[in-house]
């Protein structure tokens, strides 16, 4: 294919989607990753597009949120092993929360295997997901619909919230940094958002690594409430997606890494039984630990996120050494 060609594709998918990574554009038009992004910078210079940390978007594009029709052909593979790796953290007889997204919604279908579970949700799709699934009951938000993600929002989604109490919130959105942590393009999605963030005591963020260094407009977790970030691996030459991961588990995120096989590719594994989700801190515990009856004591607690910070930051900089 001729370079014009390839462009033009570059520009169709672009006009059609919103926002594509330079992973898809790579395998639709058949060529490298790095001669694409060559043809993105040209695209760019005629103001046909504008370039983001792993992709292209329409100018102006993280601004415009797009919507499910088009994010849902947005990197589908990374999403896929994101959802397995994320869904490994869920336990039988769980209450938790899960917002609106097409990441949440890859989650949710497979949340339908886990007996015993109730899902809080706001979103139309990861109730659909669960619709089906016998042993697991789904409790919908309040709120008026916006239709363009299939998501209740307002402040009816954000009354029904109040008083909730679950073990854990899994969220996307729109960007994620160090500095702000968790950001979306809505103002109405930020806050229900926030609403579903205090129900929890321990905050899952679900991004793939074209969302890594990206900020948008409206701040929904900051990061020194994330507990988790469960994320695909950024390809070898992406230096700015690893630096945003190493940033991150500076500030205490604990990162899991999916391949794109959709197995665990991380330096710190998802915890399996319950121990392990004992010694998982949650957002308080970051600088006070205490211990119970049968449970972890503050020394074990803290030996526990030393370790895992280790191995964050080991696995940070594999990926950087890449």
């Amino acid at each position: 294919m001729f370079a014009a060609e390839r462009r033009q594709l570059i520009l169709e998918m672009v006009r059609a989607n919103g926002a594509v990574s330079l992973r898809e554009l790579a395998r639709v038009v058949q060529t490298s990753e790095v001669t694409v992004r060559r043809d993105v910078r040209a695209l760019e210079a005629e103001g046909l597009l504008d370039r983001r940390h792993g992709g292209a978007v329409l100018p102006g594009g993280f601004t415009r949120d797009s919507g499910i029709p088009q994010k849902s052909h947005l990197a589908t593979a990374e999403k896929t092993a994101i959802a397995d790796l994320a869904a490994g953290l869920v336990e039988e007889g769980e209450a938790i929360v899960v917002g609106a997204g097409t990441t949440t919604q890859e989650l949710a279908r497979r949340l339908a295997r886990i007996p015993g579970l109730t899902v809080v949700t706001n979103s139309l799709l990861v109730a659909q997901a669960l619709a089906h699934a016998n042993r697991v009951e789904v409790v919908m938000t309040g709120g008026t619909l916006r239709g363009s993600n299939y998501a209740l929002v307002g402040s009816g989604a954000e009354q029904s919230l109040q008083g909730l109490r679950v073990s854990r919130a899994f969220l996307s959105g729109s960007g994620l940094t160090a500095e702000r942590g968790l950001s979306t393009s809505n103002m109405l999605s930020a806050s229900v958002d926030r609403a579903l963030v205090q129900a929890a005591a321990e905050v899952v963020v679900l991004a793939d690594h074209t969302k890594l260094g990206s900020d948008t407009m409206f701040q929904t977790v900051p990061t020194d409430i994330i507990t988790r970030l469960v994320t695909d691996e950024p390809p070898g030459h992406d230096d700015r997606a690893a630096t945003e991961l190493q940033a991150l588990a500076d500030q205490g995120v604990h990162i899991a890494v999916a391949g794109s096989g959709g197995g665990p590719a991380s330096a710190e594994p998802l915890p399996h039984g319950r121990q392990g989700r004992r010694d998982m801190p949650l957002p308080g515990q970051r600088r006070t630990h205490g211990g119970g009856p049968g449970g972890p004591g503050p020394q074990q607690l803290r030996s526990a996120a030393a370790m895992a910070e280790q191995g964050d930051r080991a696995r940070v900089a594999d990926l950087r050494r890449r």
